[in-house]
């Protein structure tokens, strides 16, 4: 974080007055309940009493909503260092207040909380947030988004979530960019930047945190909290890239990934925390662990009780505690019996002081009214537009369904099309109830012909908590009232079909990735009735669609899209936005497909589907529905006339694209490479670059990427970097799948 000299004596200096309890309550952080920054039901505090993973001082604390608000004694007494899950600017400062004016060094407290994808204006889920293939929107959504939290207090967000995630079975898929290590590497650092700005004290912009860490996404089966089977050199090359762009590009904070990797949990891996993240990396900012962590050492089986947990995590270099109390219970009690030392409690100290004096809450500790409010403003709103409707993908248009006529009547069904809330997806705490643009809404606003019903009866209510998981079996809701629906399509040629697949999140994986209830039931009735039919897709992973594909004529991944979800989707069904999403994951087929990625790795007898001993399943088809990188727009973009040089320790790889269709638009030219010799097998293809490109109807441009030698290493089989001699395949191609080919040896 590069601190002047003198703020670093200045934590010096507040070390040698500390005691070891004052030192020990800042590594303390306090959230509303023991998983993190939202409240649990009083049914799960009490299934956690009973497998005794949190105390009945604290199952009682969580009935009465008391996990935050009876803490005035402890900050006065210095024994908490952060609170996680506050958004309300005067209770922060009353808060704060104690804490500068009435304990003893008034040390100021950093409050924290979950901004993902939006605070008060909301912007599409990571997932598709990454299909716009644009850094400036990355970055510009993270500003906005930090710019209203800190407005409400808020000094740090436990965002970028920069997992790879290549099984869509796993909820969290949602919260990041997807299966891509170059992509999300790219997201990564642009995110961390729009965070904290080129000064994260200026009081509108938030710290950073880069999770997991590390391989989160790699969980066994795609069930969360799950273990990650890696090889060291997997690791390096897929998963530990896009954190290294995070800390690059200056990410204050880390958070400890749930799972273990190499058979050690991460929140007590030395070498993670210590040899790769701190001596390999150079990381010098507070590293925190997820909710609950550090205890659940003990469930791992690598410690013995809650004391040898504490004791594993903070020699590891684990410097805050999130929400299990194991430093504040038992580091004091290892410190006086010698199980370890005072200086290793005073290396995570100075961490957290660091991040605390990078965003200048020593010298303005309170949060300021601003004189005009920066929420859900009309340039916020005019930005989640923009952006939202680069994220939208189109996945199928037969016979030019799309776009839509204007003047033509259109019915609409579905539960989805008309719930303003459910436009925000999972991870959402802070949005103002009933803010977002709906379908439905946005369909008034441009004053369509349209007919509207649901369509749908659902037996009970679907509730669940902000991390999107439902409550309910899939199959207690979507029930399909066939006559509504007969008459609302009644004298309309074309339906919109809104379908949503609504449970993504934290603890929320799935083995099943079909459309849920009676909604393919839906489809089929309105395919046997012959109208031409366009489908909708709220969702926050990829679905497996194959049986239901054929069932629309236009398919347009909507995802959830945040505020201006509604007016984005509309501008794309009208044609007022020639869509340029490309897919930051593959479709499959089949749930029974999962993990499917478009970069797997080259196998001695390839995928065929004319012979029969080859890697493949027999019933399904050797090509994903949609691949990584897959995307229509309203015409065609043709590429040739490929070009390759090599100028120095550099690939030039240049490609006509000409857009052949009638309508302007944006193209997102990939560029991917296959290293035809290694000493280890190596992915059938890698993306190594893309450039975004408008053209205008029938126009034509060169597009020139270029590839440095040392990103086209990979690791040997003792783990070294090797950027040996070979000849590269590399294709320049509209996605994963297609591309103009030519090979050059570098």
């Amino acid at each position: 974080m590069n601190l002047s000299e003198e703020k670093e004596k200045k934590i010096q200096s507040l070390l040698s007055q500390m005691t070891l309890q004052e030192k020990i309550g800042q590594l303390h952080q306090v959230s509303p309940s023991p998983v993190g920054a939202f409240e649990i039901s009083e049914e799960e505090a009490r299934k956690m009493l009973q497998e005794g993973k949190i105390t009945q001082e604290k199952y009682e604390s969580i009935l009465h909503h008391t996990m935050i608000d009876e803490k005035e004694d402890d900050i006065r007494a210095g024994r908490i260092g952060s609170f996680i899950g506050i958004d309300d600017a005067d209770k922060v400062n009353h808060l704060q207040r104690i804490a500068i004016e009435e304990s003893r060094l008034g040390i100021p407290l950093v409050f924290g909380l979950d901004v993902i994808h939006g605070h008060k204006t909301i912007f599409p889920i990571p997932l598709a947030l990454a299909c716009s293939f644009d850094e400036e929107a990355f970055r510009l959504s993270a500003e906005i988004a930090a710019k209203e939290a800190s407005e409400d207090g808020v000094h740090w967000t436990f965002a970028p979530m920069t997992d790879i995630g290549r099984d869509a079975r796993w909820g969290r898929v949602a919260e990041g960019a997807g299966e891509d290590t170059y992509l999300t590497s790219r997201y990564a650092a642009a995110m961390v930047k729009g965070f904290q700005g080129e000064d994260m004290s200026d009081q509108e912009h938030l710290a950073a945190c880069i999770k997991h860490f590390a391989a989160f996404g790699a969980a066994e089966g795609g069930r969360d909290y799950g273990a990650a089977e890696l090889s060291l050199s997997k690791f390096y090359e897929v998963y530990l890239p896009p954190y290294v762009a995070g800390i690059k590009a200056g990410a204050a904070t880390v958070m400890t990934a749930f799972n273990d990797l190499n058979g050690v949990p991460c929140t007590s891996n030395s070498f993670l925390l210590k040899k790769l993240l701190r001596d390999e990396l150079g990381f010098d900012g507070l590293v925190v662990s997820d909710a609950l962590a550090i205890g659940e050492c003990v469930s791992h089986g690598t410690a013995t009780d809650q004391k040898d947990a504490a004791r594993q995590a903070i020699e590891a270099g684990c410097d805050m505690d999130m929400g299990s109390n194991a430093y504040l219970t038992y580091l004091e009690e290892l410190v006086k019996e010698g199980s370890i030392s005072e200086s290793v409690i005073d290396e995570a100290v100075c961490n957290i002081l660091r991040v605390k004096f990078a965003l200048g809450l020593f010298e303005h500790p309170y949060t300021q009214k601003r004189a005009v409010s920066s929420k859900l403003t009309e340039e916020h709103r005019k930005a989640a537009l923009e952006i939202a409707r680069k994220s939208i993908v189109l996945l199928k248009n037969e016979n030019h369904t799309l776009p839509l006529a204007q003047k033509k009547r259109i019915a609409v069904v579905g539960d989805i099309a008309s719930d303003r809330d459910g436009m925000h997806g999972t991870w959402v705490l802070s949005a103002t109830p009933n803010s977002a643009m709906s379908l439905v809404d946005a369909l008034e606003k441009n004053r369509s012909n349209f007919a509207y019903a649901s369509c749908f009866d659902k037996n009970s209510e679907i509730t669940g908590d902000p991390c999107g998981r439902d409550v309910l079996s899939i199959n207690e809701y979507c029930h399909l009232d066939e006559d509504m629906l007969k008459e609302t399509v009644a004298g309309c040629d074309t339906v919109i079909a809104a379908l949503s697949y609504m449970s993504s999140g934290e603890a929320n994986s799935r083995c099943d990735l079909t459309l849920h209830g009676d909604q393919l039931r839906l489809l089929e009735l309105l395919h046997d009735m012959g109208k031409k039919v366009v489908v909708v897709l709220f969702n926050g992973r990829p679905l497996a669609l194959g049986n239901a594909i054929h069932l629309a004529d236009a398919w347009v991944e909507a995802w959830h899209l945040g505020t201006e979800a509604g007016n984005a989707i509309v501008d794309v069904l009208y044609g007022n936005y020639n869509p340029s999403g490309r897919l930051s994951a593959t479709f499959p087929h089949f749930s029974g497909e999962c993990p499917l990625y478009y970069s797997h790795t080259s196998t001695g007898r390839p995928a065929n589907a004319e012979l029969h001993w080859t890697n493949k399943y027999r019933d399904a088809s050797v090509n994903p529905l949609f691949p990584f990188g897959y995307g229509l727009s309203y015409g065609e973009y043709e590429y040739s006339d490929l070009e390759l040089k090599k100028e120095d320790d550099e690939i030039v790889a240049t490609v006509l694209v000409t857009n052949k269709g009638d309508f302007d638009g944006e193209e997102t030219v990939q560029l991917y490479v296959h290293r035809r010799r290694a000493e280890r097998v190596r992915p059938v293809r890698e993306l190594k670059g893309y450039k975004k490109v408008f053209l205008r109807a029938g126009e034509s441009q060169k597009v020139s990427i270029r590839v440095k030698k040392e990103d086209l290493g990979y690791y040997g089989i003792c783990g070294e970097y090797r950027t040996d001699r070979s000849e590269f395949d590399i294709w320049m191609a509209h996605d994963s799948s297609c591309g103009e080919h030519g090979v050059v040896e570098l």
